[in-house]
């Protein structure tokens, strides 16, 4: 029991020194719409259900989401993206300075149109909304070439050589590249502040980051392989990724499996899921769970008290409706019911 105490002890400092970290944020900003409509009818038109609409919200998706997710753990949070002048843009910028975080250093490029998903929900005035189907718009991705793709990098280094750590979420819009990074880092970086990576598409075309945490999809795709439930093969496609990508650390998330935690030198940390498996909504998870690993190392925390803290934001926000965040209250309420129940 002490030592269960111990580890809680150490994992709340942690999280209440959130509010003396700042993160750096190059990401690609989406705006995730939610439509609801009441069910009316069957069109008859077309087998299709009649919505009657009640609601909209729009809320920072993608690399934004990772953005409110630090806000929200009290994180100082210096974000470089771009959006499009058009409405979806000005909602996210709205929303983040609702929450605080500066937006003076998001670039409104003109004529570029703001990556946006939407998802239309259905339901009954007392059921729970179903999700029926999602609309994606998005832009031309942003050629390397751009003369925004320069300020961003420069934006970026200038927020990251004031921070404790940079996040780069990379969904494959071309704010958050692998060339980015490299510009990014070819000025000098100091030795030990973190990198971490959140890379859709070609997580294995970097090799400049700290750290990374795709999920399990993610990973079979970069390595052409089916993991299942092979845990030696698993393990082995964490070490690959090490190597590859030259990472001192590296979190897999497994969904009603947890995640697992691989560093340098020492063994994979299996870390059970946090909470109920019966998950209500995995939209924007691993946005949480790159942006607590992240204030937690730079915080100081080790790779294993960083994984530990990520899962317990996960469990947490997995069962939210939609794009949602973690506060440092919650995470500090989850760990006292984590300790709580082992002492049992």
């Amino acid at each position: 029991m002490g030592k269960k105490h111990t580890d809680a002890e150490r994992w709340k400092t942690i999280v209440r020194s959130f509010a003396n970290v700042s993160v750096a944020v190059l990401a690609d900003l989406v705006a995730d719409e939610f439509v609801f409509g009441e069910i009316a009818r069957v069109s008859r038109e077309a087998p299709v259900l009649i919505l009657k609409h009640r609601e909209r919200t729009v809320v920072p998706g993608g690399g934004g989401n990772a953005v409110m997710n630090l806000a929200s753990m009290g994180v100082k949070v210096l974000p470089a993206g771009v959006v499009g002048d058009d409405e979806a843009g000005e909602l996210l910028l709205a929303k983040f300075r609702e929450a605080k975080v500066p937006t003076r250093d998001i670039v409104r490029l003109k004529g570029h149109i703001t990556t946006t998903k939407t998802r239309i929900l259905a339901g009954m005035s007392h059921t729970s909304r179903q999700q029926v189907v999602r609309i994606d718009r998005e832009p031309e991705t942003i050629a390397e070439g751009h003369p925004v793709v320069a300020k961003l990098a420069r934006i970026a280094r200038e927020h990251a050589a004031g921070s404790h750590a940079l996040l780069v979420s990379d969904y494959g819009y071309g704010a958050a590249t692998p060339q980015l990074l490299r510009a990014i880092k070819s000025k000098g970086w100091k030795n030990g502040k973190p990198i971490t990576l959140d890379s859709r598409y070609r997580m294995l075309e970097y090799s400049d980051a700290t750290a990374a945490t795709p999920n399990e999809p993610e990973v079979e795709e970069a390595l052409q392989i089916k993991i299942g439930s092979n845990n030696q093969r698993l393990f082995s496609a964490g070490e690959q990724l090490l190597q590859r990508m030259r990472l001192e650390s590296l979190v897999i998330t497994r969904g009603r499996d947890g995640m697992v935690a691989f560093e340098k030198n020492n063994a994979p940390l299996m870390i059970p899921i946090f909470g109920s498996d019966q998950v209500v909504d995995v939209t924007g998870a691993g946005d949480t769970v790159i942006a607590t690993f992240t204030a937690a190392l730079a915080a100081g925390a080790g790779t294993a008290d960083a994984a530990r803290l990520a899962n317990f934001a996960g469990g947490i926000v997995v069962m939210k409706r939609g794009t949602a965040t973690v506060s440092s209250a919650e995470l500090l309420a989850a760990i006292e019911r984590f300790a709580l129940a082992k002492s049992q």
